[in-house]
């Protein structure tokens, strides 16, 4: 049915002639700006440059267009010569801080500001090659050749923020659907893609069911005593505390899941104390489960180990610890709870 919607906007182009003309003009421009957006990446809802690009070129190739959905995001509407059906092609836009170490010669150099640090900046998960793909196909489409057969609408959604943002809330694909991008026209499917190093050029994987996992953000906080290192005694260590923490969670996808299904755990950041000799009183992390169905996702968030604090010996003697997850939707969800018998000052 999904792939019928999009094939139908196509069918009556005779013999695809058009199309095969219109995709060998395009595609050096599209591998042009693939470079240049590589080149100069932007992260989560700072994709300024990116969207103003985005939507000088779809406003040039003729598409009603839309700024500043969530907040830095481009919709773009084509419509078609003949009537039929509504789809639409998403694209992700944002980079990610990491620092880019190739030899490409239009490699990235930025620096930003990413969670009170200093990172380098790259487009390391290829959303600079969804971009380009995705105005491709808009240029493809609005060819007057293409265009005048065309049954029916494309939305094209340029999404910022796909990546998780450090401060929790509503981002990316769900804040662009609270801001109407699917409302006027209201497409009957969506289409994407996502680039994958794993299959050789010029090959298209396609699977049924799921093809990418959902990821859920966890946030961790543990609470202790701050002490000399001399007197760990007088404290309660949250490293400590985090280490247990860690081997607990990794008991999720071990001990927890039905072995016929997957969860991948992710504990991608760990972070206390400012000196070798002073036991910190807080700890913070942050980790990711993916999964492909909703099975494993529920009985994650359900877990013994994310529902009861007392993970440790050690752990017992923490005030408290918490976490929040985040699902694709962007709702923040507990994952933790703090203990039920002990205050926050609490401790044996």
């Amino acid at each position: 049915m999904i792939a019928l919607t999009f094939s139908a906007l196509l069918a009556s182009i005779p013999g695809n002639a058009a199309l095969e003309a219109a995709i060998a003009r395009e595609l050096p421009r599209t591998v042009e700006i693939r470079r240049r957006i590589h080149e100069h990446p932007e992260l989560g809802e700072r994709e300024v440059e990116t969207a103003k690009l985005v939507a000088a070129r779809l406003r040039e190739l003729g598409l009603v267009v839309r700024e500043g959905v969530a907040k830095t995001g481009v919709v773009g509407v084509l419509k078609g010569g003949l009537p039929g059906s509504c789809a639409a092609w998403r694209a992700d836009m944002d980079a990610l801080p990491v620092v880019e170490q190739t030899a490409l010669a239009f490699k990235s150099t930025k620096r930003e500001t990413w969670d009170g640090k200093d990172v380098g900046v790259m487009h390391a998960c290829g959303h600079d090659v969804h971009t380009a793909v995705a105005l491709g196909v808009a240029a493809i489409l609005a060819d007057p050749a293409v265009r005048k057969d065309l049954r029916g609408t494309v939305v094209f959604l340029f999404q910022p923020a796909e990546e998780s943002l450090p401060d929790p809330g509503i981002h990316g694909a769900a804040r662009m659907i609270a801001e109407g991008a699917l409302d006027d026209p209201a497409p009957n499917a969506v289409f994407g893609l996502h680039c994958g190093p794993q299959l050789e050029v010029g090959t298209i994987g396609v699977r049924a069911g799921g093809a990418l996992a959902a990821a859920d953000q966890v946030r961790i906080t543990i609470v202790g005593k701050q002490t000399h290192g001399a007197q760990p005694e007088l404290g309660i260590d949250p490293i400590v505390v985090a280490s247990h923490v860690v081997l607990a969670l990794e008991n999720i996808p071990a001990r927890e899941i039905d072995a016929r299904e997957t969860l991948v755990l992710t504990i991608g950041k760990i972070e206390a104390g400012n000196r070798f000799n002073i036991i910190p009183a807080r700890a913070a992390g942050s980790a990711a489960w993916r999964s492909i169905s909703s099975a494993p996702r529920t009985a994650a968030r359900d877990s013994r180990v994310t529902s009861d604090p007392i993970v440790s010996p050690a752990a017992t003697r923490s005030p408290a610890w918490a976490a929040s997850a985040r699902s694709p939707r962007a709702r923040p969800r507990p994952s933790v709870r703090p203990p039920r018998s002990r205050s926050a000052s609490s401790r044996r």
